[in-house]
Parts: C-alpha cells; structure tokens; sequence
C-alpha cells in the first residue's frame, strides 16, 4: 500500500512539474519582407539580406514575467514564407530556399532550408527548421536574416515574400 501511495505522490508531482514547464514557455513572432528580384540565370543560388530585426526581447520577456537571464532556451519552432505580390505568384520557381541568422559579435548560422521544392508548391511554404538552440541571437537588440534562393525557372517579375518566424522561448518565470 505504501509503494502504491508512493507511486501516485511521485506521478502526480511528475504531472504537475510537466504541466508548470508548460506554462514557461512562449512564443515570440517576426515578421520581415522580402523580394526575390526576376532572374534571367537557373540554377545559381542569389543571396537576398534582409533588413536588420529589432528584437524587443527584453520587453517581451518582461511581458511574460521573466528576463533574459532567466531564459533556457529559444529554438525556431516554425518558419513560414508567403508570396503577398504577385497576387496569384507561386513558388513553383524555385528549387531551394534556405534562411541564415547573424547578429553581432555572433556567427551567421543556417536556420531554415526546403530543398527540392516541387511545381505543385502554391504560394505559401513552411521550412523544416534546426533544433539550435537560438537564444543568443534572440537575446540581442536585433539580428538579422538572409534568404538564400536557387531558381530552376525564369521569373519575369519581382515576387514579394512574407516571411513569418515563430520561435519557441522556455523560460523560468519568476526564477521558477
């Protein structure tokens, strides 16, 4: 009986310490524009830098009851890319996309990739993500995003890209 008793004391502090770790976590969103400009050249990647990110962070994190100092990590949870012009565009132009972050005094890292993207693909992408953790670059005033395209058609016009990132922060809240 008392191994039983044991058991259900030890199960429910594991649920609730599972539960509070839930509630350490949060999301923080950016989104920045892009435009991957016609190209008459198939196959060569074009790098495309984007304009620097202010992060906010130490507002945000003050938001959620916590501070930088308290963060246990941040990863890339989600990164979506979305055609907003042309109206109608695909991304059925390209062939590979890949999204580096670098902030100072911090090296430029690959964060996001689709490779071999197929014709079918509609106007809007989500990109398989690192597991990094990437809380350093998110810790700083601003860091920044390069897009890294490789086209396997010719594209007459400029298409203007959404890019949405969701990353993921677990935190102690209130040194918890």
């Amino acid at each position: 009986m008392r191994k039983f008793l044991a058991l259900l004391i030890f199960l429910n502090l594991f649920l609730a310490c599972n539960k509070l770790d839930e509630y350490t976590k949060f999301n923080i969103v950016y989104h920045t524009e892009a435009v991957i400009p016609a190209r008459v050249s198939l196959n060569l990647p074009m790098d495309i830098p984007l304009p620097s990110i202010t992060t906010e962070s130490n507002h945000t994190f003050e938001n959620h009851n916590t501070h930088k100092d308290l963060i246990e990590e941040i990863h890339l949870k989600e990164l979506k890319v979305k055609i907003t012009d042309p109206v109608n565009g695909d991304f059925s132009f390209l062939s590979d996309i890949e999204i580096y972050i670098s902030a100072d005094g911090l090296p430029e890292i690959k964060i996001a990739w689709l490779n071999n993207i197929p014709d079918s693909i509609g106007n809007e992408i989500i990109l398989e993500t690192t597991g990094s953790d990437l809380q350093e670059y998110i810790k700083t005033d601003s860091f920044n995003l390069r897009l890294r395209v490789t086209t396997d058609q010719l594209i007459t016009q400029d298409y203007t890209i959404d890019i949405k990132s969701v990353f993921e922060v677990n935190a102690k809240i209130l040194g918890i």
